[in-house]
């Protein structure tokens, strides 16, 4: 067993075992592998509602260029946009004939992650680019509000269940949640869908920036952020140019390295693999104009799982606990490295550095984060890379 596998593993079970132990589960820690780990102390994830994260110890870079996005690295396709603040919009993913969705393909930054049910969902984060229209647009969750403080977003939600709905209004997003309600502001709208208006509802981005935020009263401001180390040298590590994530029969995906553009290309299951049925892909793209959905860089992260009921496990409302730090695996130009991501303040995005602490670096572009637990397995192989979805 390499060095890294006994370090790995002994990380995902002491993690594993904190948080669940602060929701007040008695559990016996899994077996350390045969290669003896170092001891350390860990801190436990705090627990939602309340963030209690520490100052980030991240130094501010030289001020980048203002006309560059710094959620890409690139200019920004709209540079005006960075003069206003983000806005993340939850995105549905199934059933599977609201694919292609529109818009995914103009976020700077998209996280997937587990709802319920055997399915995932998108929430995706637009700065420096905008699209005409946007959805399908479904419910919150509690995983939402990190997305929403890290980049000081608004978020465009339709409806939550009525704890998360709660959690929501009555925290510091409460200014910033656009929720479907009656009126032209915020603007949202049915789609050609007429046989399932539920799955049906777009948001109209370009016209919310352009004319309900004058006529809104939250605040309207840049973010802060402390600028993300990028880099477009291809950095060392094992090969990564095939990653398959597997979230349940129902929802898995590949994503696969094209050199020629230094890009991963998403590929979306067309059927389940009950009974035996073998995996069945197809391109996922952008119904807005037929672009397929790509990758900059494409970012593994291992998160607590946690049932906000933790006395029925059938009840499936997590609290994908995204503070502190946990294992990482960063795809980028090809390659994969394994690390760690860090989120030590409250209104920044996470960081990701190696076992040293030292940044490591996202290839200029577009991230998408595949949000796993921290039971989850991945190995890498002649064929590619592989990531099966477990929680906690």
């Amino acid at each position: 067993m390499k060095p890294w596998d006994s370090l790995r593993w002994g990380l995902l079970s002491g993690l594993l075992f904190l948080a669940l132990s602060a929701c007040g589960a008695t559990l016996t820690p899994w077996p350390t592998p045969e290669t003896p780990v170092p001891s350390a102390t860990f801190t436990p994830f705090p627990a939602l509602p309340t963030p209690s994260l520490t100052p980030s110890p991240f130094p501010p870079t030289s001020t980048p260029d203002p006309t560059l996005n710094p959620l890409t690295g690139l200019p920004a396709v709209h540079p005006e946009l960075l003069q206003h603040r983000p806005v993340a919009i939850k995105i549905t993913n199934f059933p599977r004939y609201v694919r292609p969705q529109s818009g995914l393909s103009h976020a700077d930054v998209v996280f997937e992650y587990y709802i319920e049910a055997e399915l995932t969902r998108f929430i995706a984060v637009f700065y420096g680019d905008e699209a005409e229209r946007v959805g399908p647009v479904r419910s919150g969750r509690y995983f939402d509000a990190h997305v929403a403080r890290m980049f000081q977003s608004f978020f465009v939600f339709k409806f939550a269940d009525p704890r998360v709905m709660r959690y929501l209004t009555n925290s510091d997003l409460a200014p910033y949640l656009l929720v479907i309600e009656n009126g032209e502001c915020p603007p949202f709208a049915l789609g050609k869908n007429t046989f399932d208006n539920y799955n049906n509802v777009f948001f109209e981005l370009v016209k919310f920036r352009r004319v309900c935020l004058a006529r809104m009263q939250a605040e309207d401001r840049p973010p802060s952020f402390t600028p993300w180390r990028f880099d477009p040298r291809p950095p060392q590590g094992e090969v990564g140019v095939r990653i398959s994530i597997r979230y349940s029969a129902d929802s898995y995906h590949l994503w696969l390295y094209d050199a020629s553009s230094g890009r991963y290309q998403r590929y979306q299951e067309t059927a389940d693999t009950r009974d035996g049925k073998p995996e069945s892909y197809a391109p996922l793209t952008d119904a807005l104009d037929g672009r397929p959905i790509l990758a900059d860089n494409v970012v593994v992260l291992f998160v607590p799982h946690l049932f906000a009921n933790r006395y029925d496990k059938d009840d499936e409302v997590f609290q994908i606990n995204l503070e502190g730090f946990g294992p990482a695996v960063l795809f980028r130009d090809g390659m994969a490295q394994e690390g760690y991501w860090r989120r030590e303040e409250t209104y920044q995005p996470l960081r990701l550095t190696d076992a040293y602490g030292e940044p490591l670096p996202l290839r200029p572009g577009i991230t998408f984060y595949q949000v796993l637990g921290l039971s989850s397995r991945y190995w890498s192989a002649p064929d590619g890379w592989h990531f099966i979805f477990q929680f906690p």
